[in-house]
């Protein structure tokens, strides 16, 4: 459904477009459907099923992002809002939208390649991967030498 159901007289946004402007909180220029981990949304009338997955197992975002997810589709007029968290498949980095890469990018954060041969279950090598180059990124910008 592309199109929701008017409320107090004007067109209200689909539960998935509301959805997929939610901002991930621990890298506010990627919305989580650049990031990757929103991964499904229905709606039945006033009620939406949301399905997210973790970047990695233990994730402490997780609870933010599902407060978020429900205050933004309650606010969009629905009703009944389930988010729900699928662990399988695992989250890749691979699963970062092209607009995702361009603004981590431009924040300077380069996410690693996953080699999933190195980690079937892709839970601490995405994370790994994701963090390592996060980290490699900040401490370079915050290294003696990177200053002028």
């Amino acid at each position: 459904m592309t199109e929701g159901k008017a409320v107090m007289g004007e067109e209200r946004l689909s539960a998935r477009a509301v959805a997929e402007a939610v901002t991930d909180p621990e890298l506010p220029m990627l919305t989580l459907a650049d990031l990757g981990v929103l991964r499904e949304v229905t709606e039945d009338g006033d009620t939406v099923s949301v399905a997210i997955t973790p970047t990695y197992s233990g994730c402490p975002a997780m609870d933010t992002m599902r407060d978020d997810l429900v205050h933004a589709l309650h606010r969009a007029g629905y009703d009944e809002v389930e988010v729900r968290t699928v662990l399988s498949p695992a989250w890749s980095s691979d699963w970062i939208s092209a607009a995702g890469r361009r603004k981590l990018a431009a924040a300077g954060i380069t996410p690693a390649q996953v080699e999933r041969a190195l980690d079937p279950s892709g839970y601490l090598g995405a994370a790994d991967a994701f963090i390592t180059a996060a980290l490699t990124a900040h401490e370079s910008a915050a290294s003696p030498a990177a200053r002028p």
